[in-house]
Protein backbone atom coordinates (compact mmCIF):
# COMPACT_ATOMS: atom_id res chain seq x y z
CA UNK A 1 0.00 0.00 0.00
CA UNK A 2 1.37 3.40 -0.91
CA UNK A 3 0.98 5.96 1.61
CA UNK A 4 2.60 9.36 2.34
CA UNK A 5 5.72 7.96 3.73
CA UNK A 6 6.53 6.24 0.22
CA UNK A 7 6.62 10.19 -1.73
CA UNK A 8 8.73 12.99 -1.33
CA UNK A 9 7.32 16.14 -0.51
CA UNK A 10 10.22 18.17 -1.05
CA UNK A 11 9.03 21.33 -3.16
CA UNK A 12 5.84 20.22 -3.97
CA UNK A 13 2.56 21.22 -3.58
CA UNK A 14 0.13 17.94 -1.96
CA UNK A 15 -3.35 18.08 -3.09
CA UNK A 16 -5.05 16.12 -0.43
CA UNK A 17 -8.73 15.15 -0.30
CA UNK A 18 -10.03 15.40 3.26
CA UNK A 19 -13.44 14.42 4.52
CA UNK A 20 -14.24 17.41 6.51
CA UNK A 21 -17.93 17.09 6.67
CA UNK A 22 -18.04 18.29 10.16
CA UNK A 23 -21.31 19.33 12.32
CA UNK A 24 -21.91 22.87 12.66
CA UNK A 25 -24.51 24.50 14.83
CA UNK A 26 -26.47 27.40 14.43
CA UNK A 27 -23.69 30.02 15.18
CA UNK A 28 -21.25 27.78 12.40
CA UNK A 29 -19.18 26.55 14.87
CA UNK A 30 -17.75 22.93 14.72
CA UNK A 31 -19.40 20.50 17.42
CA UNK A 32 -17.40 17.33 16.83
CA UNK A 33 -13.56 18.03 15.38
CA UNK A 34 -13.65 14.35 14.57
CA UNK A 35 -12.85 14.34 10.92
CA UNK A 36 -10.84 17.40 11.26
CA UNK A 37 -8.80 15.96 14.11
CA UNK A 38 -7.86 12.50 12.20
CA UNK A 39 -6.58 13.69 8.95
CA UNK A 40 -4.59 16.47 11.13
CA UNK A 41 -1.27 13.67 11.40
CA UNK A 42 -1.47 13.79 7.18
CA UNK A 43 -1.26 16.77 6.95
CA UNK A 44 1.66 17.60 9.54
CA UNK A 45 3.41 14.97 7.88
CA UNK A 46 3.46 16.42 4.41
CA UNK A 47 4.56 19.95 5.97
CA UNK A 48 7.48 18.41 7.61
CA UNK A 49 8.36 16.82 4.78
CA UNK A 50 8.72 19.99 3.13
CA UNK A 51 5.76 20.00 1.00
CA UNK A 52 2.67 22.68 1.08
CA UNK A 53 -1.24 21.28 1.06
CA UNK A 54 -3.90 22.49 -0.92
CA UNK A 55 -6.77 20.44 1.04
CA UNK A 56 -10.24 19.88 -0.59
CA UNK A 57 -13.44 18.76 1.04
CA UNK A 58 -17.20 18.71 0.94
CA UNK A 59 -19.51 19.67 3.60
CA UNK A 60 -23.17 18.74 3.91
CA UNK A 61 -25.63 18.30 0.92
CA UNK A 62 -25.89 21.76 -0.70
CA UNK A 63 -28.65 21.44 -3.21
CA UNK A 64 -28.35 25.33 -5.08
CA UNK A 65 -24.90 26.00 -5.27
CA UNK A 66 -23.24 28.35 -3.18
CA UNK A 67 -24.63 28.19 0.38
CA UNK A 68 -23.22 30.08 3.39
CA UNK A 69 -24.38 27.40 5.74
CA UNK A 70 -22.41 24.98 3.73
CA UNK A 71 -19.51 26.84 3.48
CA UNK A 72 -15.90 25.41 4.35
CA UNK A 73 -14.75 29.07 5.45
CA UNK A 74 -16.37 27.89 8.81
CA UNK A 75 -13.98 25.29 10.05
CA UNK A 76 -10.97 27.38 8.83
CA UNK A 77 -9.86 28.11 12.73
CA UNK A 78 -10.35 24.52 13.55
CA UNK A 79 -7.85 23.36 10.71
CA UNK A 80 -5.60 25.62 11.99
CA UNK A 81 -5.77 25.14 15.30
CA UNK A 82 -5.59 20.52 15.00
CA UNK A 83 -3.06 21.33 12.15
CA UNK A 84 -0.60 24.27 14.25
CA UNK A 85 -0.47 25.54 10.41
CA UNK A 86 -1.95 29.03 9.68
CA UNK A 87 -4.64 27.81 6.75
CA UNK A 88 -5.46 30.20 4.07
CA UNK A 89 -8.93 29.63 2.47
CA UNK A 90 -10.29 30.16 -1.48
CA UNK A 91 -13.92 31.24 -1.64
CA UNK A 92 -14.10 29.31 -4.85
CA UNK A 93 -12.61 25.45 -5.66
CA UNK A 94 -11.84 26.59 -9.07
CA UNK A 95 -11.86 29.95 -9.67
CA UNK A 96 -9.13 31.89 -11.17
CA UNK A 97 -8.07 32.98 -7.04
CA UNK A 98 -7.84 29.27 -6.36
CA UNK A 99 -5.63 28.67 -8.68
CA UNK A 100 -3.60 31.86 -8.23
CA UNK A 101 -3.37 31.00 -4.24
CA UNK A 102 -2.29 27.45 -4.84
CA UNK A 103 0.49 28.11 -7.54
CA UNK A 104 1.60 30.48 -5.16
CA UNK A 105 1.52 27.80 -2.40
CA UNK A 106 5.42 27.87 -0.19
CA UNK A 107 6.86 25.14 1.45
CA UNK A 108 4.78 25.15 4.87
CA UNK A 109 1.73 26.98 3.93
CA UNK A 110 -2.01 25.32 3.69
CA UNK A 111 -4.83 26.28 1.62
CA UNK A 112 -8.33 25.17 1.94
CA UNK A 113 -10.56 25.04 -0.97
CA UNK A 114 -14.49 26.14 -0.85
CA UNK A 115 -16.77 23.07 -0.45
CA UNK A 116 -16.28 20.91 -3.73
CA UNK A 117 -20.50 20.11 -3.96
CA UNK A 118 -21.17 23.79 -4.67
CA UNK A 119 -20.68 22.50 -7.93
CA UNK A 120 -22.90 19.72 -9.02
CA UNK A 121 -20.20 18.39 -11.56
CA UNK A 122 -18.47 16.87 -7.96
CA UNK A 123 -21.27 14.32 -7.28
CA UNK A 124 -21.39 13.46 -10.91
CA UNK A 125 -17.93 12.68 -11.35
CA UNK A 126 -17.48 14.73 -14.19
CA UNK A 127 -13.72 14.15 -15.47
CA UNK A 128 -13.40 17.83 -16.53
CA UNK A 129 -13.72 18.81 -13.41
CA UNK A 130 -11.71 16.50 -11.83
CA UNK A 131 -9.11 17.66 -14.28
CA UNK A 132 -9.40 21.28 -13.09
CA UNK A 133 -9.08 20.47 -9.82
CA UNK A 134 -5.89 18.22 -10.30
CA UNK A 135 -4.09 21.46 -11.19
CA UNK A 136 -3.75 22.69 -7.59
CA UNK A 137 -1.49 20.02 -7.05
CA UNK A 138 1.84 17.90 -7.99
CA UNK A 139 0.92 14.45 -5.66
CA UNK A 140 -2.88 13.60 -5.49
CA UNK A 141 -3.52 12.23 -1.64
CA UNK A 142 -6.87 10.70 -0.85
CA UNK A 143 -7.18 10.38 3.22
CA UNK A 144 -11.08 10.75 2.98
CA UNK A 145 -12.35 7.25 3.46
CA UNK A 146 -15.48 8.26 4.57
CA UNK A 147 -16.24 9.56 0.63
CA UNK A 148 -13.87 6.28 -0.56
CA UNK A 149 -17.42 4.48 -1.60
CA UNK A 150 -18.44 7.25 -4.17
CA UNK A 151 -17.25 7.27 -7.54
CA UNK A 152 -17.00 11.37 -7.33
CA UNK A 153 -14.68 13.96 -9.36
CA UNK A 154 -11.93 14.30 -6.30
CA UNK A 155 -12.38 10.51 -5.07
CA UNK A 156 -12.07 8.51 -7.75
CA UNK A 157 -11.88 10.18 -10.97
CA UNK A 158 -9.42 12.89 -10.34
CA UNK A 159 -6.42 10.40 -9.34
CA UNK A 160 -6.33 9.51 -13.58
CA UNK A 161 -4.46 12.95 -13.95
CA UNK A 162 -2.21 11.83 -11.62
CA UNK A 163 1.59 9.40 -12.69
CA UNK A 164 1.21 6.33 -10.25
CA UNK A 165 3.76 7.83 -8.87
CA UNK A 166 2.70 10.79 -7.81
CA UNK A 167 -0.72 9.49 -5.87
CA UNK A 168 -1.18 7.71 -2.72
CA UNK A 169 -3.39 7.12 0.72
CA UNK A 170 -2.98 9.67 3.68
CA UNK A 171 -3.01 8.04 7.34
CA UNK A 172 -6.89 8.01 7.32
CA UNK A 173 -6.82 6.16 4.42
CA UNK A 174 -4.68 3.58 5.25
CA UNK A 175 -5.53 3.11 8.76
CA UNK A 176 -8.48 2.55 7.36
CA UNK A 177 -8.29 0.14 4.65
CA UNK A 178 -5.56 -2.18 6.77
CA UNK A 179 -8.07 -2.41 9.91
CA UNK A 180 -10.91 -3.71 7.50
CA UNK A 181 -8.66 -6.14 5.47
CA UNK A 182 -7.66 -7.48 8.55
CA UNK A 183 -10.89 -8.05 9.96
CA UNK A 184 -12.66 -9.57 6.70
CA UNK A 185 -9.57 -11.07 5.22
CA UNK A 186 -7.42 -11.93 7.72
CA UNK A 187 -9.74 -12.06 10.77
CA UNK A 188 -8.04 -14.37 13.60
CA UNK A 189 -11.07 -16.72 14.87
CA UNK A 190 -13.70 -16.85 16.67
CA UNK A 191 -14.75 -13.84 15.08
CA UNK A 192 -17.71 -11.68 15.94
CA UNK A 193 -19.76 -9.31 14.31
CA UNK A 194 -22.27 -7.16 16.24
CA UNK A 195 -24.92 -5.75 13.80
CA UNK A 196 -27.29 -3.35 14.44
CA UNK A 197 -29.60 -0.54 13.84
CA UNK A 198 -33.29 0.32 12.95
CA UNK A 199 -33.82 -1.92 9.59
CA UNK A 200 -32.92 -5.14 7.91
CA UNK A 201 -33.21 -3.81 4.57
CA UNK A 202 -29.70 -1.37 5.51
CA UNK A 203 -28.05 -4.47 7.19
CA UNK A 204 -28.91 -7.62 4.14
CA UNK A 205 -25.67 -7.26 2.30
CA UNK A 206 -23.45 -6.90 5.03
CA UNK A 207 -25.05 -9.91 6.93
CA UNK A 208 -24.85 -11.86 4.09
CA UNK A 209 -21.17 -10.55 3.32
CA UNK A 210 -20.10 -11.87 6.99
CA UNK A 211 -21.83 -14.91 7.15
CA UNK A 212 -19.15 -16.22 4.97
CA UNK A 213 -16.54 -15.08 7.30
CA UNK A 214 -17.66 -14.60 10.98
CA UNK A 215 -18.60 -17.75 13.47
CA UNK A 216 -20.69 -15.16 15.56
CA UNK A 217 -23.49 -12.32 14.49
CA UNK A 218 -25.35 -10.65 17.41
CA UNK A 219 -28.26 -8.96 16.24
CA UNK A 220 -29.31 -5.52 17.75
CA UNK A 221 -31.19 -2.72 17.81
CA UNK A 222 -35.02 -2.47 15.87
CA UNK A 223 -33.64 -4.89 13.48
CA UNK A 224 -34.12 -7.58 15.60
CA UNK A 225 -37.86 -7.02 15.69
CA UNK A 226 -38.13 -7.98 11.96
CA UNK A 227 -36.52 -11.26 13.18
CA UNK A 228 -38.79 -11.84 15.79
CA UNK A 229 -41.65 -11.58 14.28
CA UNK A 230 -40.58 -13.57 11.28
CA UNK A 231 -39.91 -16.91 14.22
CA UNK A 232 -43.58 -16.61 14.96
CA UNK A 233 -43.20 -13.66 18.41
CA UNK A 234 -45.54 -10.96 19.38
CA UNK A 235 -43.56 -7.86 19.40
CA UNK A 236 -46.44 -5.39 20.28
CA UNK A 237 -45.66 -2.29 18.35
CA UNK A 238 -41.90 -2.42 18.13
CA UNK A 239 -40.25 -1.13 15.32
CA UNK A 240 -40.98 -4.21 12.23
CA UNK A 241 -40.41 -4.36 8.45
CA UNK A 242 -43.02 -6.49 7.68
CA UNK A 243 -42.38 -6.68 3.89
CA UNK A 244 -38.89 -7.84 4.86
CA UNK A 245 -40.58 -11.11 7.15
CA UNK A 246 -39.41 -13.78 4.56
CA UNK A 247 -35.86 -12.16 3.85
CA UNK A 248 -35.44 -12.39 7.52
CA UNK A 249 -36.04 -15.90 7.31
CA UNK A 250 -34.02 -16.68 4.70
CA UNK A 251 -30.74 -15.04 6.52
CA UNK A 252 -31.78 -17.42 9.54
CA UNK A 253 -31.76 -20.61 7.37
CA UNK A 254 -28.60 -19.28 5.47
CA UNK A 255 -26.57 -18.59 9.20
CA UNK A 256 -28.18 -22.53 10.27
CA UNK A 257 -27.18 -23.96 6.48
CA UNK A 258 -23.11 -22.08 7.17
CA UNK A 259 -22.77 -23.19 10.84
CA UNK A 260 -22.42 -19.60 11.64
CA UNK A 261 -24.01 -18.68 15.31
CA UNK A 262 -26.87 -16.12 14.23
CA UNK A 263 -27.81 -14.53 17.95
CA UNK A 264 -31.05 -12.60 18.04
CA UNK A 265 -31.97 -10.80 21.70
CA UNK A 266 -33.92 -12.97 23.82
CA UNK A 267 -35.28 -10.26 26.11
CA UNK A 268 -35.78 -7.21 25.78
CA UNK A 269 -36.18 -3.17 27.57
CA UNK A 270 -39.98 -2.46 26.69
CA UNK A 271 -41.95 0.85 26.78
CA UNK A 272 -45.32 2.35 26.40
CA UNK A 273 -44.35 5.38 24.43
CA UNK A 274 -41.09 6.20 22.12
CA UNK A 275 -39.96 8.76 25.08
CA UNK A 276 -37.14 8.27 27.77
CA UNK A 277 -39.80 9.37 30.32
CA UNK A 278 -42.08 6.19 29.05
CA UNK A 279 -43.05 3.36 31.48
CA UNK A 280 -40.87 0.89 31.36
CA UNK A 281 -40.27 -2.96 32.21
CA UNK A 282 -38.55 -5.96 31.57
CA UNK A 283 -40.22 -8.67 28.21
CA UNK A 284 -39.02 -11.88 26.57
CA UNK A 285 -38.52 -10.56 23.07
CA UNK A 286 -41.00 -12.85 21.54
CA UNK A 287 -43.97 -11.87 24.02
CA UNK A 288 -44.33 -7.92 23.99
CA UNK A 289 -47.42 -6.83 25.04
CA UNK A 290 -49.46 -4.91 22.34
CA UNK A 291 -49.20 -1.10 23.18
CA UNK A 292 -45.73 -1.77 24.27
CA UNK A 293 -42.57 -1.30 21.86
CA UNK A 294 -38.64 -2.55 22.58
CA UNK A 295 -36.27 -0.35 22.66
CA UNK A 296 -33.44 -2.26 24.61
CA UNK A 297 -32.16 -5.54 24.73
CA UNK A 298 -31.88 -6.77 27.91
CA UNK A 299 -30.24 -8.39 30.98
CA UNK A 300 -30.35 -12.09 29.70
CA UNK A 301 -29.07 -10.91 26.08
CA UNK A 302 -26.51 -8.93 27.25
CA UNK A 303 -25.24 -11.87 29.22
CA UNK A 304 -25.26 -13.83 26.26
CA UNK A 305 -23.76 -11.10 23.82
CA UNK A 306 -21.24 -10.53 26.51
CA UNK A 307 -20.09 -13.89 26.64
CA UNK A 308 -19.37 -14.16 23.00
CA UNK A 309 -17.79 -10.93 22.40
CA UNK A 310 -15.21 -11.79 25.63
CA UNK A 311 -14.08 -15.41 23.60
CA UNK A 312 -13.46 -13.05 20.03
CA UNK A 313 -10.19 -12.64 18.98
CA UNK A 314 -11.47 -10.44 15.55
CA UNK A 315 -14.74 -8.15 16.66
CA UNK A 316 -16.79 -5.79 13.85
CA UNK A 317 -19.28 -3.35 16.15
CA UNK A 318 -21.62 -2.03 13.51
CA UNK A 319 -25.10 -0.45 14.48
CA UNK A 320 -26.53 0.30 18.53
CA UNK A 321 -28.43 -2.38 20.50
CA UNK A 322 -31.20 0.05 21.35
CA UNK A 323 -31.77 3.55 21.33
CA UNK A 324 -28.92 4.90 23.18
CA UNK A 325 -29.41 8.64 22.87
CA UNK A 326 -31.60 8.25 25.24
CA UNK A 327 -30.52 7.24 28.93
CA UNK A 328 -33.38 4.91 29.87
CA UNK A 329 -32.55 2.70 26.42
CA UNK A 330 -28.98 2.94 26.27
CA UNK A 331 -27.59 0.15 28.45
CA UNK A 332 -27.58 -2.47 25.86
CA UNK A 333 -25.13 -0.41 23.89
CA UNK A 334 -23.23 0.97 26.76
CA UNK A 335 -22.41 -2.75 28.09
CA UNK A 336 -21.61 -4.19 24.30
CA UNK A 337 -19.14 -1.49 24.06
CA UNK A 338 -17.80 -2.23 27.30
CA UNK A 339 -17.30 -5.59 26.56
CA UNK A 340 -15.83 -5.04 23.60
CA UNK A 341 -13.17 -3.06 25.10
CA UNK A 342 -12.63 -5.81 27.63
CA UNK A 343 -11.98 -8.48 24.45
CA UNK A 344 -9.66 -5.56 23.32
CA UNK A 345 -7.69 -5.59 26.50
CA UNK A 346 -7.20 -9.28 26.38
CA UNK A 347 -6.03 -9.37 23.12
CA UNK A 348 -8.79 -9.35 20.18
CA UNK A 349 -8.70 -7.08 17.62
CA UNK A 350 -11.32 -4.72 16.97
CA UNK A 351 -13.06 -2.50 14.69
CA UNK A 352 -15.96 -0.44 14.83
CA UNK A 353 -17.35 1.39 12.06
CA UNK A 354 -20.93 3.01 11.37
CA UNK A 355 -21.66 6.50 13.08
CA UNK A 356 -23.86 5.54 15.83
CA UNK A 357 -21.15 2.96 16.96
CA UNK A 358 -19.06 5.58 16.49
CA UNK A 359 -20.80 8.11 18.61
CA UNK A 360 -21.33 5.36 21.02
CA UNK A 361 -17.57 4.56 21.88
CA UNK A 362 -17.03 8.33 22.11
CA UNK A 363 -19.76 8.71 23.99
CA UNK A 364 -18.85 6.28 26.98
CA UNK A 365 -14.90 7.04 26.41
CA UNK A 366 -13.61 3.94 25.18
CA UNK A 367 -11.85 4.74 21.62
CA UNK A 368 -8.69 4.16 22.86
CA UNK A 369 -9.67 0.84 24.44
CA UNK A 370 -10.83 -0.64 20.89
CA UNK A 371 -7.73 -1.21 18.43
CA UNK A 372 -9.61 1.03 15.37
CA UNK A 373 -12.82 3.35 14.81
CA UNK A 374 -13.86 3.81 11.74
CA UNK A 375 -14.51 7.47 10.49
CA UNK A 376 -17.02 6.18 7.34
CA UNK A 377 -19.87 4.50 8.03
CA UNK A 378 -20.89 3.81 5.01
CA UNK A 379 -17.57 3.44 3.09
CA UNK A 380 -17.22 0.42 6.16
CA UNK A 381 -20.27 -1.23 5.32
CA UNK A 382 -19.33 -0.84 1.37
CA UNK A 383 -15.78 -1.97 1.30
CA UNK A 384 -17.35 -5.64 3.37
CA UNK A 385 -19.76 -5.97 1.17
CA UNK A 386 -17.96 -4.82 -2.05
CA UNK A 387 -14.01 -6.09 -1.34
CA UNK A 388 -12.98 -2.34 -2.67
CA UNK A 389 -14.29 1.00 -3.29
CA UNK A 390 -13.91 3.43 -5.79
CA UNK A 391 -11.33 5.74 -4.05
CA UNK A 392 -9.26 2.71 -3.18
CA UNK A 393 -9.31 1.09 -6.52
CA UNK A 394 -8.13 4.95 -8.24
CA UNK A 395 -5.01 4.88 -6.21
CA UNK A 396 -4.12 1.32 -6.79
CA UNK A 397 -4.43 1.82 -10.45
Amino acid sequence: MKTIDNLSFENKRALIRVDFNVPLNEAFEVTDDTRIRAAAPTIKKILEKGGSVVLMSHLGRPKEGPTNKYSLKHIVADVSRLTGAEVMFADDCIGAEAFAKSAALKPGQVLLLENLRFYKEEEKGDAGFAEKLSKHGDIYVNDAFGTAHRAHASTAVIAQFFAPEAKCFGYVMAGEVASIDKVIHGAEQPFTAIVGGAKVSDKILIIEQLMGKANNILIGGGMAFTFVKAMGGSIGKSLCEDDKLDLAKELLQKAKAKGVNLYIPTDAIIADNFANDAATKHSAINAIPDGWMGLDISTETIKTYREVINNSKTILWNGPMGVFEMSSFENGTRQVALAIAEATKKGAFSLIGGGDSVAAINKYKLASEVSYVSTGGGALLEYIEQGSLPGVRAIEA
